[in-house]
């Protein structure tokens, strides 16, 4: 159930996350009108490491408050930022 670090990454920014200015591996979701939440994540600041493994993918999807099948759909495109938000909203986090 592994995946690309840079991928995961790209999907998060594609889908409203910020990377933190100070720390570049903390992602930060900002919602389509510009709020910035509370919701954040972060990958591994290993170099060597280029994919992410379960244990990993598990603990993000956590901190995006999300189950590991949605995050992955988020990471894997089927969610787009809309239906993200429409996650959120159902477990009254935004």
């Amino acid at each position: 159930m592994q995946r690309d670090k840079r991928k995961i990454e790209n999907s998060l920014e594609n889908k409203g996350f910020q990377k933190n200015e100070r720390h570049h591996h903390f992602f930060v979701y900002h919602t389509q009108a510009g709020m910035k939440t509370q919701i954040m994540t972060k990958t591994s600041h290993t170099q060597k490491k280029k994919t992410i493994g379960e244990p990993l993918l598990n603990q993000m999807a956590h901190q995006c408050k999300l189950t590991s099948s949605e995050f992955l759909d988020l990471i894997d495109c089927p969610m787009d930022q809309n239906r993200y938000e429409s996650v959120l909203k159902e477990k009254k986090l935004l």
